[in-house]
């Protein structure tokens, strides 16, 4: 089992990957059909708020939101439609700041903690560690698409400095 100092370090990794590809991208470049980074971003801020009810509930003995029921891509598209209406800088602020509370949540949990059974937003049952890494690769796994379409972009002259 990972430790928590293992897991804040995989948040942090994964947020600066992110981090990392945002300056002088293009924010209406199209980074998944019909999202731009904006939308990718509330995407991640979204899962972000979904894994922070999951451990709240957890954490106070009480059953995890299946926000995600209705499926992942339901859950996709509602979490950028209620975003919708924000500004790109108040996406990238929301994203930090989702990401900062779930940080403090997850340091609060105490360690014996991290092996134990939760059931993830979108149903399955897993560990409050195996949720942690797969929302930080979740967020990898995105940084990597947009550092690569910025590639391709970039050397088809695409992305506005």
């Amino acid at each position: 089992m990972q430790d928590k100092a293992h897991l804040m370090r995989a948040f942090d990794q994964a947020r600066e990957k992110m981090r990392a590809v945002l300056p002088g991208i293009d924010t209406h470049m199209e980074i998944y059909p019909n999202w731009t980074i904006k939308e990718m971003l509330a995407h991640l801020a979204g899962w972000d708020d979904a894994t922070i009810a999951a451990l709240r509930a957890f954490g106070a003995g009480q059953p995890s939101p299946l926000l995600a029921l209705r499926g992942i891509d339901f859950y996709n598209a509602q979490t950028v439609a209620e975003r919708t209406d924000l500004q790109y800088e108040q996406i990238v602020q929301e994203w930090e700041l989702v990401r900062e509370q779930l940080k403090a949540i997850l340091n609060d949990l105490p360690a014996e903690r991290l092996g134990d059974k939760i059931v993830s937003p979108w149903g399955p049952i897993t560990t409050v560690a195996r949720l942690v890494t797969i929302m930080a690769d979740h967020e990898e796994e995105h940084a990597a698409v947009v550092q690569e379409l910025r590639k391709t972009k970039h050397i088809q002259g695409e992305i506005r400095t």
